[in-house]
């Protein structure tokens, strides 16, 4: 089990990221919780068995048609199973 906290920079507001990422995330069985950040950057923190919160950061290196990354920023965290599901912050 593990957690990431992703940060995604680019073209990644106004183009359904949040609403795509909670979509994917569920699909796969990952938990935690996706929002943008003021600085037009989305912030994902994600928790669950390893290879579905692989997946789910593969999918963030792209993200959803219309959206344009740049960059991904992951850092690993220490799992701790706070989340019941997967929802999208504001």
């Amino acid at each position: 089990m593990k957690t990431v906290h992703m940060i995604v920079s680019g073209r990644v507001q106004g183009v359904f990221f949040r609403a795509s990422t909670r979509d994917e995330a569920r699909r796969l069985g990952v938990k935690g919780t996706v929002r943008n950040r003021a600085n037009r950057e989305v912030e994902i923190v994600a928790e669950g068995e390893d290879g579905p919160v692989d997946r789910l950061t593969r999918w963030a290196r792209q993200g959803p048609p219309g959206a344009r990354v740049d960059s991904l920023q992951v850092e690993e965290l220490p799992y701790e199973g706070t989340f019941e599901g997967f929802t999208i912050r504001h």
